[in-house]
């Protein structure tokens, strides 16, 4: 039997084939439009590091201008100072904690026979590395030796190393740059955290550097301060040390803690060392150290602006008028077909046989401008991609939201659908086959 409803559904639908297609284009618009911005909004807001975005925290000290709040009204600047971030790192009083900063340089990779070209920096602590959870397909990050010894070693990205190193194992192997010779001792695998919350610079949904280098390098080489630098007040000279000694931010600095007992300790660390530099003249505010972890920092950022939430309530609205249309669209299809479901019913069909009968035409009808909106979607996000480099990361469709969407389509044409059937039913089937 339902072999023969089948049949019934596309015969129906063959005859009407302009209105069919009419039907499923409206239904395709609306879910295309929520399917790409529902994307972005789940993808923007997802947890990036969900394993352990509880024991990640962003540290943030208030040394600035006694007369006026870093952020208004009264919150502390987002960085850190050269002289914070190495004594905290230092200090070691976390499980790990890691101070880094956006750089950049010229690597002229002679050796292979390439042109120069100017790489995207990070110089960082060694814990960068296991904190955030980089995966390594050669090698691994330096360790405390080099790290306080300033060795010239670095780790670079897949890209890095395919451009320079063909993809090979490269761990060992030499490469210039900076003027010097530097070793390298890792290379990462695919890793793009979006957000990319530990560093927000240069967007929240920014590639990754190129290379990565110990932190204790930036000043021996000078290297420029990249990312956000702010100054509360000016810089005693031009000299490269001045500006490492002032009270200008520039550095990220994470810490890892993996309980609320060490974090407990750690923030009595924070008031200790905060305490300490007042009597040194520095941290003339109040005292007021500020630990988020992951989750918090997100919102604190406000990734997911507010016009993209407004976007995807109007999207949702829109898919509402879609489905809508599409239902009064069904409603005139099925309301010529009142005669025909007179005539079944005359014949001893009852409601149920007739509700399953065109429940499978509403379905079909529901599922193909699912799959054509799910296509629109695609290339709707392939546009995103292009149009805004940014979210390039952001293209991936999540089966769940496809599903959800679809799913929601194709229940409400059939409650739309459903209901020209329902007052098909209730008249007298002599009067239905008269008319």
């Amino acid at each position: 039997m339902f072999k023969y409803y089948v049949q019934l559904a596309l015969s129906s639908i063959m005859r009407a084939k302009v209105h069919s297609l009419l039907t499923m284009l409206t239904i395709a618009l609306g879910i295309a439009a929520c399917t790409i911005t529902l994307t972005l909004v789940s993808s923007m807001s997802a947890d990036p590091i969900s394993h352990k975005s509880g024991q990640l925290f962003r540290v943030q000290l208030d040394n600035w201008d006694p007369n006026q709040a870093a952020i208004s009204p009264d919150l502390p600047p987002e960085l850190v100072t050269w002289t914070d971030a190495n004594n905290i790192v230092n200090a070691k009083q976390a499980k790990r904690q890691s101070a880094s900063a956006i750089t950049w340089g010229m690597v002229n990779p002679s050796e292979q026979g390439l042109t120069p070209f100017l790489a995207l920096m990070r110089v960082t602590s060694k814990d960068f590395f296991p904190m955030f959870d980089t995966p390594f397909i050669y090698g691994a990050g330096w360790d405390e030796s080099a790290e306080q010894n300033n060795d010239y070693v670095v780790v670079l990205s897949k890209e890095t190393n395919q451009r320079v190193f063909n993809g090979v194992n490269s761990v060992g192997k030499t490469l210039t740059m900076l003027g010097s010779t530097f070793t390298v001792v890792g290379v990462l695998d695919d890793w793009h955290l979006s957000p990319k919350f530990y560093d927000m610079s240069y967007g929240a949904f920014s590639a990754p550097e190129d290379i990565y280098l110990p932190l204790g390098l930036k000043p021996v080489f000078e290297l420029p301060h990249g990312g956000i630098t702010s100054c509360w007040k000016a810089v005693e000279s031009e000299r490269y040390d001045a500006f490492l000694h002032s009270e200008c931010i520039n550095f990220q600095l994470w810490v890892e803690l993996e309980d609320s007992n060490e974090k407990a300790q750690f923030n009595q660390y924070l008031t200790n060392y905060v305490t300490q530099q007042k009597t040194l003249g520095r941290f003339a505010r109040p005292l007021n150290n500020r630990l988020l972890n992951v989750v918090q920092w997100l919102e604190y950022k406000q990734v997911v602006k507010q016009d993209i939430q407004v976007m995807f309530w109007l999207s949702v609205m829109f898919l509402l008028v879609c489905l809508i249309n599409a239902a009064s669209l069904l409603s005139a299809k099925l309301h010529t077909k009142h005669s025909e479901i007179g005539l079944r019913r005359a014949l001893g069909a009852n409601f149920s046989q007739i509700t399953l009968q065109y429940s499978v035409e509403i379905v079909f009808i529901g599922l193909c401008g699912g799959i054509l909106g799910v296509l629109l979607a695609i290339f709707g996000l392939q546009g995103v991609a292009t149009l805004y480099a940014g979210y390039g990361q952001l293209i991936e469709l999540d089966l769940t939201v496809v599903t959800s969407v679809i799913s929601l389509a194709v229940v409400g044409t059939i409650i739309a659908g459903l209901i020209p059937v329902y007052s098909a039913c209730r008249p007298v089937p002599a009067m239905q086959i008269k008319q």
